[in-house]
């Protein structure tokens, strides 16, 4: 479905992005993208999701050039953006409309769906929005936002779903149904995280990114996360010194947390 080849990306001003990265992502994959934060994992969705282009290197969607050029086919684009969605890490910045319903809804309409109420009954029945369907969506709490943002994509029936730090701000049980009814589903999907412990329920292949940005490892997630060496090179491990009774020992550490960038 996505495939980048050599892609090198630099934001205005930063040290860091993403370089020289080559990455095939097939229908029905569910991959997981791991790396300290700064390394350039949201980067890479935005990239897939044709939100910002390579400096360096090529983009492809199903065999076709993801290019500004191309994404101004209004035919192409309304296609792409239907198929290919992607959830930010802070939904505050998928959110605009006066209630939640319109919000939902939303996509939809703009892509001329005949059953774009229906479509905002079913995915606020699923995410439990219902009680909340006639709020303004910044009256929402930061998980009911997080739940929001996935309704309205999931809303569009997509076929590549991209997910950064989908995990924040949801409740165990939410957090338990994305695993259930998204990773376990036919769609494909990449999800972006630092958090180890939830890396192996939320897909079976793993790419590490180094903290340079480039691809450090592409392969099944438990040995990802059994390569204690990996870890440390990405910035999700780190060598820890102690003394017991004068001896001094060295343990490694690993990183497991969820946090805002």
């Amino acid at each position: 479905m996505i495939e980048l080849d050599k892609v090198s990306y630099r934001w205005p001003d930063a040290e860091t992005g993403l370089e020289n990265v080559t990455l095939k992502v097939a229908p029905g994959d569910k991959l997981v993208i791991l790396g300290a934060n700064g390394c350039g994992k949201s980067t890479l969705l935005k990239l897939m999701n044709g939100l910002v282009f390579p400096d360096d290197g090529t983009l492809a969607w199903e065999g076709a050039s993801l290019t500004r050029e191309h994404l101004k086919d209004r035919d192409f684009a309304r296609a792409f953006r239907r198929r290919c969605v992607l959830l930010f890490q802070h939904p505050e910045a998928m959110l605009f409309n006066p209630t939640v319903r319109d919000e939902i809804a939303y996509g939809p309409r703009q892509l001329g769906l005949p059953d774009a109420e229906a479509r905002a009954a079913r995915w606020a029945a699923e995410l439990g929005l219902v009680p909340l369907l006639d709020k303004p969506p910044f009256l929402l709490s930061g998980g009911q936002k997080q739940k929001l943002a996935l309704a309205c994509l999931l809303a569009l029936d997509p076929d590549l779903l991209l997910l950064d730090e989908p995990s924040a701000s949801l409740d165990p049980a939410t957090v338990g149904w994305l695993v259930d009814t998204l990773v376990h589903s036919e769609r494909t999907v990449v999800v972006s995280t630092h958090n180890l412990s939830m890396a192996a329920e939320l897909g079976n292949r793993c790419v590490v990114l180094g903290q340079r940005g480039e691809i450090l490892f592409d392969g099944p997630v438990r040995m990802a996360l059994s390569g204690v060496s990996l870890l440390e090179k990405a910035g999700l491990a780190h060598r820890h010194r102690h003394k017991h009774g004068g001896v001094e020992h060295v343990h490694t550490h690993v990183h497991d947390w969820e946090s805002s960038r």
